[in-house]
């Protein structure tokens, strides 16, 4: 014989599920400490550097165009 389920339960239940794994997802992407955000930060700048240093052009020159 089947069990009986009351609907509306298993609808929040559901829900709750749902915003469970939402906040996990978002967790795990903006979860950061202040470490990690500076070493990322770092990172950036160094390579942004050292894209700079290695332009043909400067940008001074491509605003006189």
């Amino acid at each position: 014989m089947a069990d009986i389920v009351n609907l509306r339960q298993a609808r929040k239940q559901k829900a709750r599920l749902e915003k469970e794994r939402e906040a996990a997802h978002n967790r795990a992407l903006h979860g950061r400490n202040k470490a990690e955000k500076e070493r990322d930060r770092l990172a950036a700048e160094t390579s942004e550097r050292f894209l700079a240093g290695h332009r043909r052009e400067t940008s001074s020159a491509e605003d006189d165009r």
